[in-house]
């Protein structure tokens, strides 16, 4: 049993949870709790750190764990709340290796017309977890980041997505534009979530294949960015509101077209 916070295994579940550099040389990220630890890919379970307290408490979740097939370690609890994240750790948390994914992933959709979200300098973790997790909801068969869009594996993007991390391809780009060119060459027609939109979003038909673009927070698209899309879409809004939070307005866009499609 692990039972110093100066052991080196700690202190790299440390680094992967704290640093992005981390996270990136070793190709892994860290996932927390068992409601997702189910949900990864066993293959891809590369180490499992279990509490003392835990061990001795949840019979079931050990013997799940221990058939991984992945490395296995118990710490004392003392060192596990060193290791977690969370603010109150559930006693478990896991090393998984990261997922490589090629835009044809994306494109390659057998059930529909792909459904793509092209998201570019998203900063807040949340937001782009929760784009995750309503876009697997919405049938979105992929996402594009540009390469500033925050760490997807950022343990709060992680936690924010609700396992879809585990089943909704990505890939980052240096160069959206140069993305959303292949797109086109590929008949995916490119909307930009735009306060200049000519057409209201529900006026629009996204049944076949679509990507629709988001922006930053703050600033929103680039107008770069913006101006490469086939057609600029508004999302009308009353009151005295001048934006629309980012994974909102994903939402709202992708679930127009999930309704379309069921049609």
């Amino acid at each position: 049993m692990i039972s110093s916070y100066t052991n080196q295994k700690v202190k790299r579940i440390v680094s992967y949870i704290q640093k992005n550099k981390a996270r990136r040389e070793d190709d892994v990220f860290i996932v927390e709790g068992m409601k997702m630890i189910y949900e990864v890919p066993k293959k891809s379970l590369k180490e499992i750190y279990v509490s003392e307290s835990f061990s001795k408490k949840n019979e079931q979740d050990m013997q799940y764990l221990k058939l991984t097939g992945a490395e296995f370690e118990v710490t004392s609890d003392d060192v596990f709340k060193k290791m977690a994240d969370t603010q109150t750790p559930q006693g478990v948390l896991a090393v998984v290796r990261q997922f490589h994914y090629k835009l044809s992933d994306i494109l390659d959709s057998k059930d529909s017309a792909p459904l793509i979200l092209i998201l570019e300098s998203i900063q807040d973790p949340g937001n782009l977890g929760t784009m995750l997790r309503s876009g697997e909801g919405a049938g979105v068969t992929g996402i594009i980041m540009s390469r500033d869009t925050a760490d997807i594996y950022n343990p709060k993007v992680v936690r924010s997505t609700m396992g879809s991390i585990f089943r909704l391809p990505f890939i980052y780009t240096d160069n959206l534009s140069e993305i959303v060119k292949e797109l086109k060459q590929r008949n995916v027609t490119t909307y930009a979530a735009h306060l200049k939109g000519r057409h209201n979003y529900d006026e629009v038909d996204y049944k076949k294949a679509t990507a629709f673009m988001i922006g930053n927070e703050g600033k929103g698209l680039s107008r770069e960015t913006a101006d490469s899309a086939d057609e600029y879409i508004l999302i009308p809004m009353l009151g005295k509101v001048e934006s629309m939070n980012a994974a909102t307005s994903a939402a709202i866009l992708t679930f127009e077209a999930a309704r379309q499609r069921r049609q």
